[in-house]
């Protein structure tokens, strides 16, 4: 049978097989351990309500001096605070319209199957992520400022050394977190940069295989022990004479995700006058990437942030206590996220 059948089509059945269907990136960023999922929020953002932000508490490290333990001394008392870390909810929606006539003259079903949609939406999940990470570094302000410079290995403007080379990533990884360098576990690259350590015999892709059994080669490598994914929308600036690559590097539990959902997430339509005859495929999502510390801003009456806005730093700021009395910012040692600029 047609797999968009009227009679026949189950939407809650198809998106089990589209959340089921395997992409090998996803499952790379998954394994790394940089994007983790915190499902838990989702009840705070049921669809049906129109709920799109939420603000969730992060608990401040405990701190403080501690006292002389001599027999006179008062032992004095700190309290722990929290910082604001907004988030909001990511909705898309896409639909492919097939007639019924391409079949006809072809022979051919055109209709999309569920692991095509999955490996779409993984797509454009890929793309929302790198375009929250562009905005989280045009973030200005004090505090900002001082992550975005910390977390930010800029080696383009070198008369010499200004490509990816062996010891690169090491030497970006450690002025971000310095003694804390071992969290990060990803690095996204353009593929001109992952082509330039390849010729240095740097990388080591990884390999799986299919249903066939032929071993394939997939786009996911490592470098120093960190998993490399390559994807060509990595941002890029025209230097003049060369070309400025970023690559992005993540920690573990870099970018918490949810799930919210959509009233309808899938379902089908048929025209059967439209064109002789059309059958259309819908979807919906509504999804929560945030990078850990660092709070969505906006308060304009955004209800989905479009890719642009959330290119947009003033959208984004370092979590903080937002109290009004005693500001604190959440620590910036503790984000495991940071950029490499190069010339390749």
């Amino acid at each position: 049978m047609a797999l968009f059948d009227l009679k026949h089509f189950n939407p809650e059945v198809f998106a089990r097989y589209v959340d089921a269907a395997p992409n090998l990136n996803r499952n790379e960023l998954l394994k790394s351990k940089a994007i983790v999922q915190q499902q838990q929020y989702a009840a705070l953002l049921p669809d049906q309500v129109g709920g799109n932000f939420i603000v969730v508490p992060i608990k401040e490290r405990i701190g403080g001096t501690p006292d002389n333990y001599d027999g006179s001394t008062d032992i004095k008392t700190d309290s722990r605070g929290t910082y604001a870390h907004g988030r909001i909810v990511v909705g898309r929606a896409h639909g492919w319209t097939e007639k019924d006539f391409y079949t006809d003259i072809t022979g051919e079903n055109f209709e999309p199957a569920a692991n095509e949609v999955a490996e779409y939406w993984d797509d454009v999940d890929q793309r929302t992520i790198l375009a929250i990470l562009e905005g989280v570094f045009k973030m200005t302000g004090s505090a900002n400022a001082e992550f975005v410079e910390k977390h930010t290995h800029d080696i383009s403007g070198e008369a010499e050394n200004n490509v990816f080379t062996a010891t690169t990533l090491n030497n970006g990884i450690q002025k971000a977190l310095g003694d804390n360098k071992s969290k990060f576990a990803l690095a996204i690259m353009h593929s001109q940069v992952a082509t330039n350590i390849e010729n240095l015999k740097l990388t080591d892709y990884l390999r799986y295989t299919d249903k066939d059994g032929i071993q394939r080669t997939v786009s996911a490598g490592t470098l120093n022990g960190r998993l490399i994914l390559v994807d060509d929308n990595m941002p890029t600036v025209d230097g003049g004479d060369y070309t400025k690559y970023t690559t992005y590097v993540l920690g573990e539990g870099a970018i918490e995700y949810t799930n919210v959902g959509a009233k309808v997430p899938v379902e089908m339509s048929r025209d059967p006058a439209k064109n002789g005859g059309e059958t259309t495929l819908y979807t919906r999502q509504r999804k929560v990437f945030a990078p850990v510390g660092i709070s969505w801003v906006n308060s304009s009456g955004i209800i989905s942030p479009t890719d642009d806005q959330l290119k947009n730093g003033a959208n984004w700021a370092v979590a903080n206590s937002n109290n009004g009395v005693d500001t604190r910012t959440y620590p910036i040692k503790s984000i495991p996220i940071a950029r490499i600029i190069s010339r390749g």
